[in-house]
């Protein structure tokens, strides 16, 4: 995983200040779970796993996963 956030992120861009680089990869970590399969979930993205875990047991979640997602929560 550090290799692909370095890859995506300090590799190819310059950042002026930290912050910059703070909100890009927040940008980068929140793309990576919400929209990256992988092989070791077969396939699923890490918040379709989460959501999958939590429909099956939800009783080992203090918070429902489905009110994380970022943007409009309706």
């Amino acid at each position: 995983m550090n290799r692909i956030i370095k890859d995506a992120t300090v590799k190819r861009f310059h950042y002026e200040d930290h912050d910059q680089l703070r909100s890009h990869l927040a940008s980068f970590v929140d793309a990576d779970n919400y929209a990256r399969c992988l092989k070791t979930l077969k396939g699923l993205t890490p918040y379709e796993a989460i959501c999958r875990a939590w429909t099956k047991e939800p009783t080992k979640f203090t918070l429902d996963p489905l009110h994380q997602m970022p943007g409009l929560n309706i």
